[in-house]
């Protein structure tokens, strides 16, 4: 427990200090090592013995809880407070050491191994000191091996989401169980002083009263180690969406159990629950998943959406690689068979209507066949009744085709229901207006068919513009953008964030380089309100009431909203320090 107090684990994390340069070669010195130890305030560090037994226990510092010394070496401060010598006697006979760190908000692990010896150097010491107290001793650790690695089990516990943790009113009073454990102890033993245990905790209030004195007792432990400002743990807030949910849905575990590789550059990923029974997948064709990982210690959420049909107990998203995308380099090079990730949702508005008896006109460039193909497979394996299917698909070459083979079969198969008009730009160059109207005025074209486009922006609004000069009313118009997340920085410096609710200050954090108004919230821990990161359902939408933020010119805002001061939070970039309003800013139903 003091461990975690030290920490201030459930407390709004402090502004990071900036990590310095590694000195010298070693394990320590790999990428992102240096950054997330001076993040890091708390770890688990494990020794053995000579008869094969081990101890694992925890340390917690307010800011940093190991300091870098060098490449090879680390040094951890053992506190005075700290009453149990495990280590300490382990590594009298063992110099094995390995520990796991955290950073509050992210779901990586620091792993780190190697021996250690334990020092009493007064000059080590008094760098080490806490409001002029230094440690009794320290552990200096020659570390052969250092890696952040994914934490299967920090994601699955959404261990920093605010609204998954227990308030003091559900959780088990300490207290009670164990004076129950004593108790039960003392009449096994037999000793009569089980009794009167029981009769004490069994005072009113009297749990209460041990568990403040404990409290206290803890409060004035840590202070005279030279922590300050030490408080008990705030109760856990629970952020909502504008629709009065919290503010992530709950995320659903999957594992990859297949990949398919498209073209050399888009492959699908095949995922089935993780952790439970497998359960169907039900969405509209056409509508996207957030796959939400961890990348080198760092979370990572990206909107793919469905390519297969709703309704399998297995769901299929089609990743094509972007060079220097953050989340489709990792799926194309390091995921595999077998890998564990997680999804929320599905989200989005872009999906054929329930009428099945109403024609599809659909034209997609590059990956924007991933929500028509879900559209086409649904519709195909409906009654023969359903309507017509016509799809205008540019790609670069015959190799970048995605699905060719299974357009080609489906195409052969039912030629009454799907024509396919393949288009590349190496042959016959890129779709423009007159192609476009020359293809759509050859099509038998029925009142009531609606018009679907994905692709590049200037597509869209090339194709927009055809079909609204050929008759097509808006409301039988749909398109969807693919974007790759927050836009590039205007700033090479971290800025503050301050997030408030109608004036009340929420928390803050600090937007990184190249970091999402969003993305920095949620590392925090902060209830920011999303669903699809990607600028095209606007639930992430909040209100700049200082400072300034970038964002990309086409969203899903109207300009008014723009002008009011309001942005989206998972497509924007802070150009200074930065106070964001999350309360709702229109009536529901009003946007």
């Amino acid at each position: 427990a003091q461990a975690v107090i030290r920490a201030g684990l459930w407390e709004q994390p402090d502004q990071p200090r900036a990590a310095e340069p590694v000195p010298g070669r070693g394990p320590l010195a790999g990428p992102g090592i240096g950054d997330f130890l001076s993040a890091s305030p708390f770890l688990a560090l494990s020794t053995w013995d000579t008869e094969g037994g081990s101890d694992t226990s925890p340390r917690g510092e307010r800011q940093t809880v190991a300091r870098i010394l060098d490449g090879r070496t680390l040094v951890l401060a053992d506190r005075k407070g700290n009453r149990r010598a495990d280590t300490l006697h382990n590594l009298l006979r063992d110099d094995r050491i390995a520990l796991a760190a955290l950073v509050p908000g992210r779901s990586g692990v620091l792993h780190i191994h190697g021996h250690a010896a334990i020092t009493d150097d007064a000059a080590l010491l008094k760098t080490l000191a806490l409001r002029g107290v230094p440690p009794h001793l320290a552990l200096l650790i020659d570390v052969e091996y250092a890696e952040i690695r994914s934490g299967d089990a920090v994601s699955r516990a959404r261990l920093w989401s605010p609204d998954v943790r227990s308030g003091r009113d559900s959780a088990p009073d300490m207290m009670a169980v164990g004076s129950a454990h004593l108790a039960a102890g003392a009449a096994e033993s037999g000793r009569a002083s089980g009794w009167l245990i029981k009769l004490i905790t069994a005072i009113p209030g009297m749990s209460r009263l041990l568990r403040k004195a404990a409290d206290r007792a803890y409060v004035a432990g840590l202070r005279k180690e030279g922590y300050d400002d030490v408080r008990a743990p705030a109760a856990a807030r629970r952020g909502e969406t504008r629709h009065g949910q919290v503010a992530e849905s709950p995320l659903r575990p999957v594992r990859i159990c297949g990949i398919r590789q498209e073209t050399p550059s888009a492959r699908t990923l095949v995922l089935e629950d993780s952790d439970t029974e497998a359960k169907p997948f039900h969405f509209h064709p056409g509508q996207f998943f957030t796959l939400v990982t961890d990348i080198a210690g760092h979370p990572v959420r990206r909107a793919y959406s469905a390519s297969s049909a709703p309704g399998a107990t297995r769901l299929e998203l089609t990743v094509k690689h972007v060079e220097g995308g953050r989340f489709s380099t990792h799926a194309h090079r390091d995921l595999r068979v077998g890998d564990r990730l997680a999804v929320r949702g599905p989200s989005g508005t872009f999906h054929a209507p329930p009428q099945a008896t109403e024609q599809l006109v659909l034209i997609a460039a590059g990956s924007g066949i991933t929500p028509m193909m879900s559209m086409i497979r649904a519709r195909l394996s409906a009654p023969a009744s359903a309507g017509r299917i016509n799809l205008l698909y540019s790609s670069r070459s015959p190799e970048e085709i995605i699905f060719s083979d299974e357009l080609t079969r489906m195409e052969k198969d039912r030629p009454d229901r799907l024509t396919v008009t393949h288009v590349l730009t190496g042959r016959d160059g890129r779709l423009d207006a007159e192609s476009i109207r020359r293809w759509a005025t050859g099509l038998p074209l029925t009142d009531t068919a609606h018009h679907f486009v994905c692709g590049p922006e200037a597509l869209m609004d090339t194709a927009q513009d055809v079909l609204r000069q050929l008759g097509v009313p808006d409301e039988h118009m749909h398109r969807e953008r693919f974007s790759g997340g927050a836009t590039a920085p205007a700033t090479q410096a971290p800025q503050e964030m301050r997030v408030e609710k109608n004036g009340s200050l929420v928390g803050t954090a600090v937007v990184e380089p190249g970091q999402s108004l969003l993305d920095a919230g949620l590392a925090a821990g902060l209830p920011m309100p999303y669903s699809c990161t990607v600028g095209s359902c606007g639930e992430c939408m909040v209100r700049v009431s200082s400072g300034e933020v970038t964002q990309p010119e086409h969203t899903c805002l109207t300009p008014q909203q723009k002008t009011e001061g309001h942005a989206l939070a998972c497509v924007s970039c802070p150009l200074s320090n930065v106070t964001l309003d999350i309360a709702d800013p229109t009536p529901p139903g009003a946007r």
